[in-house]
């Protein structure tokens, strides 16, 4: 570290949305530091979310297909399987992305700090390190980029036992025979349906009547099909009043109609809250809203001049491509560079089993905000590739609006939905005609020749107009 205090941007976080903001300043001639606290890079994505969660993600689709061909291989998962085999690549992935981002950082002469930051002022932080040794640095601005944390609710006895928060689940020892999962938003949804897969008996609880409420209700029946086809339970318009463990046998989940849930060990997914705790936000006139997280205006910059958030911190999205985006936008807001235009399509990845993805409008959406729109549906079971590789349980949706012209959304449920729709992402970007994907020659046989079969649909519903 330069003996210099004083720099043009910190950065608190080394999670996509610090790293993003840090490169992309020091790039633009900037002296950042970034102040990350544990020794690892990367925060909750890399370590405990979404990089841990999808390698699961890969093993538990390995073993599904082995059991589809269970007559062949007689393919069975011993009893006593450790949580740690299903991921024994883990350690390897970390290591190797841990290795580029270092790299990159020092590439860039990123200044990379490890200490715990606490605001002294709305300029100034103050870093303990790990030896005691404290310190204060001055920004010209600052960005928060610290992350998030689950939220616990106070009926949940969440004691990282038995019952787990979406940061403790792959610390549990062993497989379990049953899991009690509550919530019905995207991390609920990917875990249930990942050891649905995995072959633990899995019920899934939520208040509301479908998981995944801000997609269209036929994905997420598709969805729910496939999750039940697997063994697992989905119990919708259902409130937990409190869980716990009983001390002997069992986690209980008891239910405002009566009902008693049991499992072996329960996932408490509740939505996340900023990672503020020890951050002193107030020293910097900063508060938070009353979802817990940091407030930011459309800039990403907070209520105080000079202070910037992204990620995480500031709520919804809270996908790693987007706080990538963010970051790298609140590094030029601050800095007075142009960001380029803030594009409203962001693709959505949700890495269940099957996958949803989705770009643009909704269905639900496009209806009200253009009445009558023309709708395309293409289904995977009638899709060459979709049979040759017995992936039916799919589909592909195009939205246009009221004249079948102009593409307004994509979405796709089923395996490699979030891939495919990145085809979906650049029509919606460079303003295509839906005939964009009739014209267009795909390989054959694809999943992505679906599009072609969804625009048809809809070609053929224009001519009726």
């Amino acid at each position: 570290m330069s003996n210099n205090n004083q720099y043009d941007m910190l950065i608190v976080g080394s999670g996509p949305a610090g790293q993003k903001a840090a490169l992309h300043a020091a790039q633009s001639g900037s002296r950042v530091a970034l102040i990350e606290k544990t020794r690892e890079l990367g925060g909750s994505c890399v370590h405990r979310g979404t990089i841990p969660s999808k390698t699961l993600r890969e093993n538990a689709l390995r073993v599904k297909n082995m059991r589809m061909n269970a007559e062949l291989a007689n393919f069975e998962l011993p009893e006593d399987v450790e949580l740690a085999t299903l991921i024994n690549r883990l350690n390897d992935v970390l290591l190797a992305h841990d290795t580029y981002m270092r790299r990159q950082l020092e590439r860039s002469s990123v200044e990379l700090i490890h200490g715990r930051a606490r605001f002294i002022s709305s300029t100034e932080i103050e870093v303990i390190t790990v030896a005691g040794e404290k310190f204060s640095l001055t920004g010209e601005c600052i960005v928060i980029a610290c992350g998030s944390h689950p939220h616990h609710p106070d009926n949940i006895a969440i004691d990282h036992e038995h019952l787990f928060d979406s940061d403790s689940v792959l610390s549990m020892m062993y497989l379990p025979k049953s899991l009690i999962v509550l919530g019905g938003g995207v991390i609920a949804s990917e875990y249930a349906s990942i050891f649905q897969a995995l072959g633990v008996e899995v019920t899934m609880i939520d208040k509301y009547p479908l998981p995944l409420g801000f997609l269209d209700s036929d994905l997420t029946e598709t969805f729910v099909n496939g999750f039940k086809h697997m063994g697992g339970t989905w119990l919708g318009e259902t409130v937990v009043t409190r869980a716990y463990w009983n001390g002997f046998d069992a986690v209980i989940a008891e239910t405002e109609d009566g009902r008693q849930i049991k499992g072996e060990k329960l996932l408490c997914a509740a939505g996340r809250i900023a990672n503020v705790k020890e951050l002193g936000i107030e020293n910097a006139n900063l508060k938070l809203n009353d979802r817990g997280l940091i407030s930011v205006d459309e800039n990403l910059q907070t209520n105080i001049l000079g202070i910037y958030a992204a990620g995480d911190v500031i709520g919804p999205p809270s996908l790693a491509s987007a706080s990538m985006e963010q970051g790298r936008r609140a590094a030029c807001n601050a800095l007075d560079m142009p960001p380029g235009i803030m594009h409203n399509i962001i693709p959505t990845g949700i890495y269940s089993i099957p996958e949803l993805s989705s770009v643009g409008l909704s269905e639900t959406q496009a209806r009200e905000q253009y009445g009558r729109v023309l709708v395309g549906v293409a289904r995977f079971d009638e899709i060459a590739r979709g049979q040759i590789s017995g992936i039916q349980n799919g589909m592909l949706k195009i939205v246009c609006d009221p004249a079948g012209k102009k593409v307004l959304g994509v979405m796709i449920v089923g395996e490699g939905a979030t891939e495919l729709i990145h085809i979906g992402q650049m029509a919606l970007l460079s303003d295509a005609r839906v005939d964009l994907f009739v014209e267009s020659i795909f390989n054959f046989p694809t999943l992505a020749e679906a599009y072609r079969a969804a625009a048809l649909d809809i070609v053929h519903q224009r001519k009726k107009l």
